[in-house]
Formats: C-alpha cells, structure tokens, sequence
C-alpha cells in the first residue's frame, strides 16, 4: 500500500497577482530578457533547475514556490515539478526542488520563488528554534508590526509551520485557519486614562466569554501592583498578564532587589516577583505572558533559569534577516548533458515528490 500523499496549499489562496508577474514586473530584468531573446531565437533547451539552500533549515515557503509555478508559467502541462513539502527539514546544499522544462516557460519566476522559500523558510527556522527553546510552553507570534502590512499572511504561515500556537492578527493565521491572538493594549488603557483596571473591566464586558482575556500590566511600570489589581477585579474572567516593561526601564518591584543582575525590562526576577504575587494572593491559574526582546537565545537561558512564563511572545527576532536562509536555483542540465557552472553539480535527492 503507498503512503498517503500529503495535502500543499491550494495555489489560489496566495491571490497572486499573475499578470504583473507575468510580465516579468517582479523579476529580475535579465531573467525577462533571457525569455525574450530565448522566444526571439527559436531556442528553447529543456533544462532541469535545481533549487538548494546553503545552511540547515525548515522548510517553508514551497507550496507558494509551486502555486507560483502552476499558475504564472506558460506552460504549467510541459513542466515537471518534484519538491519537498512546508515543514521538511533539510540540510545545507540538499536539493529541495526541481523544476524540467524548456526555460523560456519559467525563467521569469526565479527571482519570485526562491525569494518566497528564503523568507519563509527563515521565519519557520526561527521560529522553530524559539519553540524548541520554550517546549513545552508556547510561542506566540507578534511580527506584524516589524515589517509591511502585506507579507503578514505568509508570515504567520511560516511561523505555524515552525511551531507557534498563536498570531497577533487574523492575517498572520489566514492560511492556517487560525485566528488572531491579542490582548489589552497600551493604546486601551491610554484610552481610559491610564487606568488599566478600569480598560480591563470594559474589555470584560464587552468581549465575548471565548476571548482569552490578556492584560498589559506596565503601563505604570508597577508590574506587580497592576497583576494584583486587575486579579482582584477580573477574577477567572482574566486568563493571563503580559510582561512587556522596556528595556529601559527598571520595574518598580525590582528596585528593592538590584545589584546582581540587570534589572531593566523583562528580567527573570521581575517574572518571579509576578508570580510570587499573584501566586500569594490565590491567583495561580493567572498565566504570565513574557514579550519584549525574546529570541531562541534568550528563551533557551529563561528556561534553563526556571524562570516561571507560561509564554513567550517574539516579533522582529522572527523576522531578522542576515542572508542565512537564502536560497539558489541552477541549471544543471541543458537538453539531458550536464551545463552547470563550476562548482555545481547535479545533487540528485530521493525524498523529492512529484507535483501533479
């Protein structure tokens, strides 16, 4: 019996624009000409491309690759297709795709695709990493903010592929059918006057029971202090507090204790008089949300400290680029000889599935 096949993407949900791209307006330009003086000429090899990344990673951003491939090629039926899925792992230089067809039908979807497998297969790696760093406890992804409005959808994707169990906006979770996770904002509370108390109540009254009520509890920089009193006045209605004091601060409650750690932000003693606290005042099912700064590293030193969060929340560190994730398309046979330029080679790779 062979095993079952595994379920990509459906290619309409990344609504891509296919005319633009058709035309070659999201290409780099001697990809477009390449196709023109290969059409002009009458030359059209039939080559095999291969696609690989220099360094380990998760694999993301392929069934896009594909989707892009299927729809914006002009000629889907003369073009064979064996890739890797989302969520693969892979290792440096190990071929994750490729594509055989005369060239001239998708020269001009280079620049798109390995672009969408390096950003996403380095958000998913990042994320990853954290999860690993925070198991069992969960990541929660916060990157809206830290880049254009429109990569948010293929952004929350690649982070649910790399293991974060929730997003900070609908868009972030669209292609996995998740929803938006979010709490009581600075901007909220400021709204009421710097009372988070009184926001707190006025979004318990006015959301629905299924929202998981997340307050901010640093507007005051009294992060213990404002804990304690939306506990008293929520009750079981509230489902956890958000650490988030910048890195510039000292909290009030650590002042007392400076001296043998850095006390500014989001420290580990300023969790632990959190949940102290709340834990004192019969509040133990209050869960503590920490944000502000975290990447795998800092996650990974947190945990390895005992420090007692119950989540992380991550943004820019999942979204950083430093090129480790960049990936490389070759020709490596023109018309069934080898043509690849000096140091490729063919890498042939048995876990590649065929496309349909």
């Amino acid at each position: 019996m062979s095993p079952k096949r595994r379920q990509r993407l459906d290619p309409e949900l990344f609504e891509l624009p296919l005319e633009a791209i058709r035309a070659g307006r999201y290409s780099d330009k001697y990809f477009v000409r390449t196709r023109d003086v290969l059409r002009a000429d009458g030359h059209r090899p039939r080559v095999l491309m291969q696609v690989f990344c220099k360094h380990a990673g998760v694999l993301c951003g392929m069934d896009e690759a594909i989707a892009l491939l299927e729809l914006a090629s002009e000629d889907r039926s003369g073009i064979a297709v064996r890739a890797l899925h989302d969520g693969d792992a892979f290792e440096p230089f190990e071929t994750v795709m490729t594509i055989e067809g005369a060239y001239d039908a998708f020269a001009h979807l280079e620049t798109l695709y390995l672009g969408v497998l390096a950003r996403q297969t380095r958000v998913a790696t990042l994320t990853r990493d954290a999860v690993q760093a925070a198991q069992p406890k969960d990541v929660l992804f916060f990157a809206g903010r830290h880049d254009h409005w429109s990569v948010q959808a293929r952004d929350g994707y690649a982070a649910h592929i790399g293991g974060a169990t929730g997003a900070a906006t609908d868009m972030q979770a669209a292609l996995w059918g998740g929803t938006g996770f979010g709490t009581l904002p600075h901007a909220a509370i400021a709204a009421y006057g710097g009372d988070t108390v009184l926001a707190a109540c006025k979004f318990a009254e006015h959301l629905p029971e299924s929202v998981d009520l997340v307050v901010l509890v640093d507007f005051e920089n009294d992060s213990v202090g404002t804990s304690l009193a939306v506990a008293r006045a929520l009750g079981d209605r509230l489902y956890g507090v958000r650490l988030d004091t910048s890195g510039t601060l000292v909290d009030r409650s650590v002042v007392p204790q400076m001296g043998q750690f850095d006390p500014r932000g989001v420290n580990a003693q300023l969790v632990h008089n959190v949940r102290n606290a709340l834990d004192d005042a019969g509040f133990e099912r209050v869960r503590i949300i920490a944000s502000g700064g975290f990447d795998a590293a800092r996650i990974r030193r947190f945990e390895g400290e005992g420090v007692p969060v119950d989540a992380y929340g991550i943004g820019s560190s999942l979204v950083a680029n430093d090129g480790s994730f960049d990936f490389t398309a070759d020709v490596v046979l023109t018309d069934g000889r080898p043509s690849a330029k000096v140091g490729r080679v063919l890498r042939l790779n048995p876990r590649l599935e065929a496309v349909t």
